[in-house]
């Protein structure tokens, strides 16, 4: 069993998401010997930038063209964080808010390996997944909440979760489970920064 551990926050142990993450990874592997993480750090992996030279590549390896060297470059690089999808059976995703959305190096992740016949299949009308994996466990987390002492409602609020679990759905994931862990930069950080990590720490068990 191998599970793809993405974390997409740069505040190490200050972060909340992280923190919730790791107590559903410390319960998880105590679930089975056989468990195997890969922890992909949006921050610390050196992801391309995907600029002109990136987008060259994927045209040029779409359609099975010849690349020079920097296509061909960027090109195995994405493979690469591709095949770390390829292989998993599961995926666990800490998304802090930031303005509404998601850090902008989990978004560069995303572009680079959702890639035509590599996680996705589009035939001219349709689009399918290509990955077979059962299921993915997304914590999000939010300083505050859409509840009126927030000030701004849906669908802004929304906008964060509902994008990682369509994304996850469109290349293959069947089940995406979702752990919302909200006002964690104020006074009740604390509280629900640990009632987030019991409550993932009880999802490992049928995860």
């Amino acid at each position: 069993m191998r599970l793809l551990n993405i974390v997409s926050s740069p505040r190490g142990a200050q972060s909340a998401s992280i923190a919730v993450a790791n107590a559903f990874l410390d319960a998880y592997l105590k679930t089975s010997a056989s468990i195997e993480v890969d922890t992909l750090n949006v921050w610390d992996e050196n992801l391309p930038d995907f600029d002109s030279q990136a987008i060259g590549a994927k045209y040029k390896g779409v359609s099975k063209e010849p690349m020079d060297e920097a296509e061909s470059s960027i090109w195995m690089r994405i493979q690469s964080l591709v095949k770390r999808f390829q292989e998993a059976d599961r995926i666990v995703v800490g998304v802090p808010m930031w303005n509404f959305g998601y850090p902008y190096k989990l978004k560069q992740l995303i572009d680079l390996v959702s890639q035509r016949n590599m996680l996705f299949t589009f035939d001219g009308d349709a689009y399918g997944p290509m990955l077979k994996i059962p299921r993915a466990l997304v914590i999000c987390v939010r300083g505050q909440s859409h509840d009126k002492g927030a000030g701004v409602m849906s669908p802004g609020f929304t906008f964060q979760a509902d994008y990682i679990d369509f994304w996850l759905k469109f290349i293959g994931v069947k089940e995406v489970e979702t752990l919302l862990v909200e006002h964690t930069w104020d006074a009740k950080a604390q509280e629900t920064v640990e009632q987030g990590k019991a409550q993932a720490a009880a999802m490992a068990a049928h995860f």
